[in-house]
């Protein structure tokens, strides 16, 4: 066996295992990429060309935006900017059919486009939601899948991580990828209400209280603008992005400010809160900079090892039909977002799909929205579906009893997903209109 080849199956065998077995995905990676990287060259090349490797990962300027969206999102968790919300989207609902489960539907996205946190929206928006959603008589294991189904939004719909991960690895433009994520955003979210309302009307509706006469439109007004300051942020980050006014870098230090300002005049954050709310988002941080800067030293190996091109030798021998090869894509996919985090899948596996697509004429940024799309599913399938385990946990449930009203909501998002695959317009259209691709 060649060195390289050696290093390919340590890699796959080391990978599948130590995640097989629990072991923390940082290490799962780690491990088996020094050990890879030392069956190719010396030991001390090797420990010196990885360390180099993860430094170089997380030594961008890009990525400094990350950990400012993660701040932000943990101000808006405990500044009652998730309630004031809440209020905006039942307001705007109205007496809809299952109007409570779509107002948990539209909360969570207006919760994820100013947070893009989807754990953090499944946490705040469940937490009020799933009380109110009992009392009115729907089942918890509805409520606790249409919070957990719908909270995934918030990684598509700007500012969103992942595709700030995407674009470190892709070199693409973050505000291209921001406005693609608004069509497959919003896609999803039609798909968890359509769903909804179906499960509504076959199983909920005999038990539901029926909601009140629609609030007047002085309520509505109201009620909107408590919400307005809230809202705004969405307009101050990505206007300013699109406008030019500033990077998304600095985006995300403004939008810090300004959920810190709101907290204060929300009277829901207070001095003597700042040290555990910096200590929650640096936690966050560290594991999502560790899993960078691990799985650049995985990408640098497997470049060296020859293995994307391997990978792309083997796909083509399978099919050379766009079409063919995007289904089998998307089918590696699904199957690595049910055991990885979107982070390190993005890192390891868009170096290697990326250059055979675009080859193929899939445009970078459709490539980055159906990838987030994709692995956006991974965060509420088990076994490692984090948002589904949160979900879960604030409605008080097992998984089980979830899952069991989730399947249905996964059918339509996958239907939604395959559109945005084959129909790049959706994608596309929203940058190209202000002129970013």
């Amino acid at each position: 066996m060649t060195p390289t080849a050696a290093a390919g199956l340590i890699l796959l065998v080391g990978i599948v295992v130590l995640i097989a077995t629990s072991v923390p995905i940082a290490i799962a990676i780690g491990l088996p990429t020094v050990i890879a990287a030392m069956a190719v060259m010396a030991p001390d090349v090797a420990a010196m060309s990885i360390a180099g490797r993860m430094f170089t990962g997380v030594n961008s300027f890009s990525l400094l935006a990350i950990p400012f969206f993660i701040l932000a999102g943990v101000l808006m968790n405990q500044g009652g900017i998730a309630a004031r919300l809440i209020d905006a989207a039942k307001v705007l609902v109205g007496k809809l059919p299952a109007a409570m489960a779509q107002t948990n539907v539209v909360a969570n996205g207006l919760f994820g486009s100013v947070s893009g946190a989807a754990v953090a929206a499944a946490s705040a928006i469940g937490t009020i939601m799933n009380p109110r959603m009992v009392k009115d008589g729907y089942s918890r294991p509805y409520a606790a899948a249409v919070n957990v189904a719908s909270a995934p939004a918030g990684m598509l719909l700007p500012p969103s991580n992942t595709f700030i991960v995407y674009s470190l690895v892709s070199s693409t433009s973050i505000a291209a990828l921001f406005m693609a994520g608004v069509g497959p955003g919003v896609l999803w979210i039609v798909a968890c209400l359509i769903v909804a309302v179906i499960l509504y009307y076959r199983h909920e509706k005999k038990n539901v209280v029926q909601p009140e006469e629609r609030p007047s439109a002085k309520v509505i007004g109201i009620t909107l603008w408590r919400a307005f300051p809230s809202l705004l942020m969405i307009i101050i980050v990505i206007g300013g992005i699109l406008g030019g006014f500033f990077t998304a870098t600095e985006s995300s230090a403004i939008a810090v400010v300004y959920c810190l300002i709101l907290g204060f005049i929300y009277k829901n954050i207070k001095v003597s809160d700042l040290p555990a709310i910096l200590v929650s988002a640096t936690r966050t941080t560290a594991v999502v900079m560790l899993l960078v800067a691990v799985s650049s030293g995985l990408s640098w190996v497997m470049a060296f090892a020859r293995i994307p091109d391997m990978i792309a030798s083997g796909l083509l021998s399978v099919t050379e039909s766009k079409t063919g090869i995007l289904l089998i894509i998307m089918l590696i996919l699904l199957l690595v977002g049910t055991f990885m985090d979107p982070t390190p899948a993005i890192l390891i596996f868009v170096p290697i799909f990326l250059p055979i697509v675009t080859e193929l004429g899939v445009h970078p940024v459709h490539f980055g929205a159906m990838v987030v799309m994709n692995l956006s599913v991974g965060v509420i399938t088990p076994p490692v579906g984090n948002v589904l385990f949160v979900g879960a946990k604030v409605a008080g449930l097992r998984i089980e009893p979830v899952i069991g009203k989730l399947w249905q909501f996964l059918v339509g998002i996958l239907l939604s997903l395959f559109v945005v695959v084959f129909v790049p317009a959706i994608s596309l259209w929203l940058p190209g209109v202000f002129g970013l691709i």
